[in-house]
């Protein structure tokens, strides 16, 4: 089950405070900070693993490198974020293009309803010619940046928007002088979240929950870490069908 880590009210998250709950591996859902250990899908229960990227060891190669080259023709826009119904319809297509469970609008995954942002929100927009054909959602600490939301319009499939989108977030970070670029999670035997390794395997760190740790990516790492997960889910399972 989800654990919540924001104490209502408040009106804006510190900087310092988020950098804190990322690195406890928390993130946000809605205008909560939350954290999860496992996923059902189809009836089956994954594990989820969060990820960080150190970006002071953030090296390109040449697949990066020839996705910048691809997209220098669009222009790119920072502004704080605003929620616009120019925002919301590129969404609707986005989301009518894809094939796994999303939220029905962007109000609803970041607002819910709510009228207040406690987050320091702000959104990377891609435009050719004028035309919004890609936003990147994310949300800034004091000393990290934390991706939330990547969307673009589906007749650019070609251009890997979605990839372009965190390598914008990730050259933004850097600029700000931030040490951590968090994209989320991925979900072990289950490659749907596996292009958020795409920026720079060698600088992702992946949470160990378990031990309150990071330690550097590595898939053996994260299926050692599922498996405990998974033996200690089924022990606490067990533990509560035992008659008092």
């Amino acid at each position: 089950m989800p654990m919540s880590a924001t104490p209502p009210p408040i009106r804006i998250i510190p900087g310092e405070a988020l950098d804190f709950y990322l690195g406890q591996g928390y993130y946000r859902m809605h205008q909560d900070l939350f954290t999860c250990r496992f996923l059902p899908i189809n009836e089956q229960l994954y594990t989820v693993h969060w990820l960080r990227l150190r970006l002071a060891d953030v090296v390109y190669g040449p697949t990066q490198r020839r996705l910048l080259r691809l997209n220098a023709p669009f222009s790119v826009r920072l502004r704080p974020f605003e929620l616009t119904a120019e925002v919301e319809e590129l969404y609707a297509r986005y989301r009518r293009s894809i094939n796994f469970d999303a939220p029905d609008t962007v109000e609803a995954f970041l607002l819910a309803g709510a009228t207040h942002n406690v987050f320091r929100t702000e959104v990377l927009e891609v435009r050719d010619e004028g035309r919004l054909i890609a936003a990147g959602i994310f949300d800034r600490g004091a000393r990290t940046l934390a991706g939330i939301m990547n969307f673009y319009d589906p007749t650019y499939r070609k251009n890997s928007l979605g990839k372009y989108l965190m390598l914008l977030k990730l050259e933004h970070a850097r600029r700000c002088g931030h040490t951590y670029y968090y994209p989320g999670y991925l979900v072990n035997d289950y490659p749907k979240f596996d292009y958020k390794l795409f920026p720079c395997l060698t600088a992702t760190e992946v949470f160990d929950c378990r031990r309150s740790m990071w330690q550097p990516f590595d898939w053996e790492a994260v299926r050692e870490q599922s498996a405990e997960l998974l033996a200690g889910w089924g022990e606490e399972e067990a533990a509560e069908e035992e008659p008092e």
